[in-house]
């Protein structure tokens, strides 16, 4: 019973994985994958598990503490598909990936981690301001743009006074099962390869 559970869980998220690359191939990645999920994650080089975990926790309690942002994280010009001249413009590239997945939302809070620094939309006046003092990642490794992502949206989220609880690192806590992380994922990658097909739909009739 565990073992196909197991199987059918792995075939959603082949399937899960194979929207991911259908959105890499599109014009902006990013903007399918966080129409659907809270992080954009780069696909070459990945971000290690634990980091992931980390981050989407982050989100979560955002979210919870009425702060629900978006990320995006964007170490090479690859991660932004036909629009390379907005690598490590992050503001620029921000407002132009407002504009992207803004339909769904009433102006969804926005964040896009370069190795360059940070673009920011919607946050308000003081988690604004926070933002011009960011600390840049560490280099231009993906890890470091997680770990830098996850401090950003801690400071961020105090700074609009909706402070969030310290989030337990992944390797501390142990994780879920193994089923479970994978449903998780599974689900997370269904979603977000419906969006995609519900964003394509709607460019093509509005062109």
């Amino acid at each position: 019973m565990l073992r196909a559970a197991v199987r059918i869980v792995a075939l959603l998220v082949v399937a899960g994985a194979l929207a991911a690359a259908a959105a890499l191939a599109d014009g902006d990645p990013a903007s399918d994958v966080l129409i659907g999920q809270s992080v954009y994650y780069p696909y070459s080089p990945a971000v290690s598990a634990d980091l992931q975990k980390t981050l989407n926790a982050e989100t979560a309690a955002a979210n919870r503490a009425h702060f629900p942002i978006k990320v995006a994280l964007i170490p090479s010009a690859q991660d932004l598909g036909a629009l390379p001249t907005l690598f490590e413009r992050p503001q620029q590239y921000a407002s132009f990936l407002d504009q992207e997945i803004s339909f769904l939302n009433n102006k969804p809070l926005l964040l896009v981690v370069m190795p360059n620094g940070y673009g920011v939309q919607h946050l308000g006046p003081t988690a604004t301001a926070a933002a011009q003092s960011l600390v840049k990642p560490r280099s231009r490794q993906s890890d470091d743009l997680a770990r830098a992502a996850s401090v950003a949206v801690r400071k961020l989220a105090a700074a609009a006074g909706h402070p969030i609880p310290a989030v337990a690192s992944a390797s501390a806590t142990g994780g879920a099962s193994t089923l479970l992380s994978l449903s998780a994922l599974a689900l997370a990658s269904l979603v977000c390869a419906g969006a995609v097909l519900i964003v394509r739909h709607r460019r093509a009739t509005n062109t």
